[in-house]
């Protein structure tokens, strides 16, 4: 049975929820979304930062850590971000990387957002 994870962002006002358990798995996306609930307008390093921040939060409120992710989806709408992501991504995650594609969009879906990531994890194994 899926259940929600709450990492304390507030409520999104679409319909989906910001992460999904199921027995050990952790499915997740998130961007640089404030404390508030808004996008924030920063250098893509900023928002790559609040977002696996966001990773992060998630993660530990699902009982694990950085090191349970599995798999990635970055999402950029410049592909000269890769590098500077590339290299916020190396103080969030380690070898072994999670397996990652990184797609080059035309736009997201606010004003302003750079980057969005989704994650899979699989919490309390091994």
């Amino acid at each position: 049975m899926k259940r929600e994870i709450d990492m304390g962002l507030p409520r999104p006002g679409q319909p989906f929820s910001w992460a999904i358990g199921s027995g050990d798995m952790l499915f997740t996306t998130h961007g640089p979304v404030t404390p508030e609930g808004g996008i924030l307008q920063d250098t893509t390093e900023a928002q790559a930062h609040l977002t696996f921040q966001h990773f992060r939060t998630t993660v530990e409120a699902a009982g694990g850590t950085m090191d349970d992710y599995l798999q990635l989806q970055i999402f950029l709408t410049d592909p000269a971000d890769v590098g500077p992501v590339d290299e916020v991504y190396r103080q969030y995650f380690r070898a072994p990387y999670p397996n990652r594609a990184t797609i080059i969009v035309a736009g997201l879906v606010a004003p302003g957002m750079k980057i969005e990531v989704t994650g899979i994890a699989r919490v309390g194994s091994d």
